[in-house]
C-alpha cells in the first residue's frame, strides 16, 4: 500500500510540472510590446561588424561596438549605436569611397535618417574631402548629409569654417552656412 501511494504521488507530481512547463509560452508580440513599455531594446549585439551587399557586391560595412535594436517600436523603430559607429562605403571598383565616424548615433528605420553625434568626421577618400563636426544628419534614401552645427571643411587648397552644411554623401555639390576662411574657386565658380 505504501509502494503505490508513492507511485501516486510521483505521478502527481511528474503531471503538475508537465502542466506548468506547458503553461508558461510567452507570445512573441506580448514581450514585445513588454520591452518596448520598458523602453528595453528588443536585441543587443555587442562588437557589431555588419556587410551590406547589393547584386554580390559590397556596399558598404557597418562597425560598432554596441547596437542597441529598438524596432520593437511601433512607431518610431531604431538602432541605437551608445558607444561609437564606423561605416565606409565602397565605389564600383570595391576602393573605400566615404568613411563616416562618430561616437555615438541613432538610426531610425521608417524615415531612413540617422543622426551621428561626437567627433564625427566624414572622409571621401578619392577627393581627399574630410568633413568634422559635433552633429551630422544623414538621409540614407536621398544620400544626403546636412547639419546646422559649426563644421570645418578640409579639401586639398583650403580650409573652410562655417555654421550649417549640405552636400551629398560624397561630400560633393557643397552648400556652406555662415563661412570664414579662405576658399579657392575658378573663374566660371562665381
Amino acid at each position: 500500500m505504501k509502494i503505490k501511494n508513492i507511485h501516486i504521488l510521483k505521478s502527481i507530481a511528474v503531471i503538475s510540472l508537465i502542466a506548468m512547463l506547458f503553461s508558461c509560452t510567452n507570445d512573441a508580440k506580448k514581450v514585445r510590446d513588454l520591452l518596448a513599455d520598458k523602453n528595453l531594446p528588443i536585441g543587443v549585439a555587442k562588437n557589431a561588424y555588419h556587410v551590406y551587399k547589393d547584386s554580390g557586391k559590397v556596399t558598404s560595412k557597418l562597425i560598432t561596438p554596441l547596437l542597441k535594436d529598438f524596432s520593437n517600436r511601433d512607431e518610431h523603430p531604431y538602432n541605437e549605436f551608445p558607444e561609437g559607429i564606423k561605416i565606409v562605403s565602397y565605389d564600383n571598383e570595391g576602393k573605400d569611397s566615404t568613411t563616416i565616424t562618430g561616437n555615438y548615433a541613432l538610426s531610425y528605420a521608417k524615415t531612413q535618417v540617422s543622426e551621428i553625434k561626437g567627433n564625427v568626421v566624414v572622409f571621401n577618400h578619392a577627393d581627399s574631402l574630410k568633413l568634422e563636426t559635433n552633429q551630422l544628419f544623414w538621409d540614407q534614401r536621398e544620400k544626403y548629409f546636412f547639419t546646422e552645427d559649426g563644421f570645418r571643411l578640409t579639401t586639398p587648397s583650403s580650409v573652410i569654417n562655417g555654421y550649417g552644411f549640405e552636400s551629398k554623401q560624397d561630400l560633393s555639390e557643397w552648400i556652406l552656412k555662415d563661412i570664414t576662411g579662405e576658399v579657392e574657386t575658378k573663374q566660371g565658380d562665381l
